[in-house]
């Protein structure tokens, strides 16, 4: 069911990491990558810690430039990242992180102790894959993270209007690996009312030793939100190597459950689709009623079809 036309999602809000120790996250996103907190750790919103298994949870929101990040840190902490996770495999989700002079950001992310993805350093990818420069590490819960540098005419323009004296000014999108991007694609802009922006095949060398693997293949797709296309949504489907589902469905205690917060509207259409899709939502009841939020809003937790984790937020009009 296509979502109507007064319906769909608006922008990507932030991006949403589970991890097992808050100071050590904190402090790793603030020292390496140039985040900012943004007031102080706080309970979690009532309704994510009802989640099956949730309890106890403890939420920190960064800010880099205007976009945000926000950790969760349950008591107990679910089942941590699991082990030999490849970009191929579908419960992979990065962050790109900006960086003028991906070279300087690249030394400090080093002086960290972060675990690589990537091997000999960042990477410049060829002109048909986009010609950035990028470099994926980890972490240290496991979750990727991407350093990537835009060359002159291409990415957002704000990414050349920025400071370049900060070694990171921002993040251009979220990343997730799926197994269907035909499926995907049409999840994320029938279903969700997301554009999709550009689409691209990558195979070369270099893609080998950005993701760490042999003889990539990978089908790029990125779809970006209705009103604000930065930061927005990049499909990874790869068709070599072949990447690994989810032994069992991820909870969001679970380290490796990441989450994208989109501010939408007409979350009722929006469900009415999802729905129709046959969506798998996180909890039983597909809206979160709006008293349990002091501002008004309307959340509906959503799966898609590899299981990637979505909270759909309607503001109170």
């Amino acid at each position: 069911m296509d979502a109507r036309a007064d319906a769909g999602v608006r922008r990507l809000l932030r991006v949403g990491r589970t991890v097992s120790h808050m100071a050590r996250s904190l402090a790793f996103y603030r020292d390496a990558l140039g985040f900012e907190a943004v007031g102080e750790i706080v309970d979690a919103e009532p309704a994510l810690a009802r989640l099956p298994g949730a309890t106890r949870a403890k939420s920190a929101r960064l800010k880099l430039g205007i976009q945000e990040i926000e950790l969760l840190a349950f008591d107990p902490t679910g089942r941590a990242y699991p082990k030999g996770s490849t970009a191929a495999d579908l419960w992979f989700q990065h962050v790109a992180v900006v960086a003028p002079d991906i070279d300087a950001a690249y030394r400090r992310v080093q002086g960290h102790g972060s675990g690589a993805i990537t091997t000999g350093g960042p990477q410049r990818l060829p002109a048909v894959a986009g010609g950035v420069s990028a470099f994926k590490f980890r972490d240290p819960d496991g979750h990727p993270v991407e350093l990537i540098e835009f060359p002159a005419g291409v990415g957002a323009s704000r990414w050349h209007e920025q400071n370049a004296s900060h070694l990171t000014i921002g993040y251009d999108h979220s990343a997730i690996s799926v197994a269907d991007v035909e499926r995907s694609v049409a999840f994320y802009t029938r279903v969700l009312g997301m554009r999709a922006a550009s689409r691209q095949l990558n195979r070369s060398a270099e893609q080998d030793r950005l993701d760490g693997l042999h003889d990539v293949v990978v089908d790029v797709v990125a779809l970006e939100p209705r009103e604000v296309a930065t930061p927005h949504l990049e499909l990874l489907a790869y068709r070599n190597p072949r990447g690994r589902a989810a032994s069992e469905v991820l909870q969001l205690d679970d380290v490796a459950c990441d989450r994208l917060v989109f501010e939408v509207a007409n979350l009722d259409a929006l469900i009415e689709g999802l729905e129709h899709a046959g969506s798998d939502f996180a909890r039983p009841a597909s809206v979160i009623a709006s008293d349990e939020f002091p501002n008004g809003s309307r959340t509906a937790l959503v799966r898609d079809p590899d299981g990637h984790l979505l909270m759909l937020c309607e503001e109170k009009a």
